[in-house]
């Protein structure tokens, strides 16, 4: 049996649940948690998963930060969720029911800023991936139904995460590299928006097929940067048969890359241009609700 100590420590977004006076279990409470799958899926590796909890807000004490997180895991997943407010990457909703949640996604930007800042590996999980997109400049159809022309069904209420669409990998991508001869693939299909825009210094390396919307995106290798890559479906939410894509290899190559930067961090850098901007405007925005 690996020792505790032998084993990474990876950390996992926090989703929301924020105060509501109507609810009859925590009443008018902030809840902070995670879904089981996404925290099994990396366990399944044998990792250690470590929920990174919002550290400011209503009831905050102390001086713990996201940045001493950062400091003591090993790399961090960003979990699925909520759609990201249309006004974190500069455009006004069109719709009420795509507004988001725009205290997460001041709270996922802090997560990846603190982890990049740390040279720590991030991967990015549907949510995750569109989060991660607009961290580094890219932009997002807010539904992709309406304003992808030609553009497939790729979610589905009834079916949920048996809801499924092919992929095409790259080739000549890491993620390609990591399925060998499976250039047309089928995986998980559960977002109605995604990536319109490519952040600079990215790369895509699936697209969805037959419509041609970014599945999976990973950051340019280059010298001083970490990595950082993410998938617009599940990889942990197993199909009731063998059709969909074997996560394995993805969760492998991320947790490999977790084990070198536990040994050697990559050089620390703000995707924000300014240090610690993201934690700031998070602290700020949670003080002006309470």
């Amino acid at each position: 049996m690996t020792s505790t100590s032998a084993r990474l420590k990876i950390g996992l977004s926090a989703c929301f649940s924020h105060a509501d006076p109507a609810r009859s279990l925590f009443t008018n409470k902030t809840l902070q948690y995670v879904e089981q799958s996404i925290a099994h899926w990396i366990m399944s590796a044998g990792a250690m998963v470590v929920m990174v909890p919002c550290p400011t807000g209503e009831t905050a004490r102390g001086d713990v930060t996201l940045a001493h997180y950062a400091e003591w895991l090993d790399g961090v997943v960003m979990h699925g969720g909520a759609d990201v407010w249309p006004g974190s990457y500069g455009e006004v909703p069109l719709k009420d029911a795509w507004l988001g949640d725009r205290v997460r996604d001041l709270y996922d930007l802090a997560v990846v800023e603190a982890f990049e800042q740390a040279g720590k590996p991030i991967f990015g999980v549907c949510r995750g991936l569109q989060l991660i997109n607009v961290a580094f400049g890219g932009t997002l159809y807010q539904d992709i139904e309406t304003q992808h022309p030609g553009a497939q069904q790729h979610r589905n209420a009834v079916t949920y995460d048996q809801h499924f669409h092919e992929i095409d990998m790259v080739p000549g991508t890491r993620l390609s590299a990591l399925y060998p001869q499976q250039e047309r693939v089928v995986v998980n299909s559960i977002h109605h928006q995604g990536i319109k825009n490519l952040a600079p210094g990215f790369d895509v390396e699936a697209w969805s097929y037959p419509d041609g919307v970014p599945e999976a995106i990973r950051r340019r290798p280059s010298r001083g940067k970490g990595y950082i890559a993410a998938t617009q479906w599940h990889p942990e939410f197993r199909a009731k048969d063998t059709v969909a894509l074997d996560d394995t290899p993805i969760l492998q190559d991320f947790l490999a890359a977790c084990a070198m930067a536990k040994v050697r961090p990559a050089p620390g850098h703000s995707p924000f241009q300014i240090r610690d901007r993201a934690s700031r405007l998070l602290r700020q925005a949670l003080l002006l609700r309470r």
